[in-house]
């Protein structure tokens, strides 16, 4: 593809660090980068405990394991999601309960999760989808009232935030992802941040083969590998310095794309006025009204040599699950969503032709 959906940016400091961490991150460094990164990340989120792993769903996992999530235990997230969100709870034996998004925002509804508050209810997942940001204030008034904790899903949305707080830090734990695909990366990894020290606490030993440090090699129980390793560290520590400068530039592209689509009859990313929306992925909805379908759309892109992406299926639409169709939004929003290249490297001559391609089908 001339015009692939992303790619990473990656510049001779992010290089120089890996390969530092390559000839000498061994030993009594093996560590070095991994607490820089993760210091880095504390000190941009303004959260006090931070643990890489080895990806967002590990952060997922050791969440809602440190909150003592079991068999037959409840879990509400939105319907359309990644499959690493839903994953973790059917791992370990719980019941997903899909709930339907909010047209506004394409996240979770905070009104669709009270209704479905039961007794059996442990946890609620809110995903950041697309960079956008969910109703947080509303999920976090539904989760006190209940007693139920709060998990953030910020896979996607890295550098957004509401009133000046970085969304993912305003549950009892947030997750992030650093696969390759997204605004900042370390190649495969993740990250779960809190404020709480008694999770931060147990969510670490868990981390790490359930070892408290009392003895060498010694665990208290059986624990996980959710790990980094020091490479991918060394990548994410060089990353996180141009956090500002990469979330600028995805920022830039979004708004040219808004500029140059010209067919009234679609939806872009939404945002507040106190919100900034990472942007992580552009996408489109189309309306009703729309001539084409999004198939002929894709076609014609593949022609042009532009890469795009469906927007996520509905989970329940998945065959390991039962459709709930009653979730009207989640089931419409896939069929007419799409998302468009953005990469840090995407110049304002290439959107203007992807969005003179998309024009010109839209009318």
């Amino acid at each position: 593809m001339k015009f692939p959906i992303t790619k990473p940016s990656i510049t001779s400091n992010e290089i120089n660090k890996v390969l530092d961490a390559a000839k000498n991150g061994w030993g009594k460094n093996c560590y070095d980068y991994i607490q820089k990164f993760e210091k880095s990340i504390s000190k941009y989120l303004k959260s006090k405990y931070v643990i890489s792993t080895s990806s967002c769903f590990g952060a997922i996992y050791l969440a809602l394991k440190s909150l003592e999530i079991k068999e037959g235990d409840e879990v509400i997230l939105a319907d359309i999601n990644w499959i690493a969100t839903v994953a973790p709870i059917v791992h370990l034996k719980a019941k997903p309960i899909f709930v339907d998004i909010n047209l506004r925002n394409w996240c979770i509804d905070p009104s669709e999760v009270e209704k479905k508050i039961t007794k059996n209810t442990k946890a609620i997942i809110a995903v950041h989808l697309y960079g956008n940001v969910c109703d947080i204030y509303a999920l976090k008034k539904i989760a006190k009232k209940h007693r139920i904790p709060l998990i953030e899903d910020a896979a996607e949305a890295f550098g957004s935030s509401i009133n000046k707080k970085k969304v993912g830090t305003f549950g009892d734990f947030g997750c992030f992802s650093f696969h390759g695909t997204k605004t900042i990366t370390t190649g495969e990894g993740g990250a779960l941040v809190t404020n709480n020290k008694r999770l931060y606490d147990r969510a670490l030993k868990l981390s790490n083969h359930g070892r408290s440090g009392k003895k060498q090699f010694w665990s208290d129980e059986i624990g996980f590998k959710f790990k980094m390793s020091n490479i991918q560290a060394a990548l994410g520590f060089s990353q996180i310095k141009r956090i500002n400068k990469i979330l600028n530039k995805k920022i830039s592209i979004f708004n040219e794309y808004k500029k140059e689509l010209k067919y009234k009859d679609i939806k872009l990313n939404p945002k507040k006025k106190n919100e900034i929306n990472s942007y992580w992925m552009p996408t489109v909805i189309l309306g009703k009204k729309n001539p084409i379908s999004r198939d002929k759309i894709f076609r014609e892109f593949k022609k042009k040599g532009i890469d795009n992406r469906v927007f996520f299926y509905p989970l329940s639409s998945l065959p390991m699950f039962k459709t709930q169709k009653k979730n009207k939004n989640s089931y419409l929003i896939h069929k007419r969503g799409f998302n468009l290249p953005s990469y840090f490297d995407l110049k304002k001559k290439d959107i203007k032709f992807i969005c003179k391609t998309l024009n010109r089908l839209l009318n």
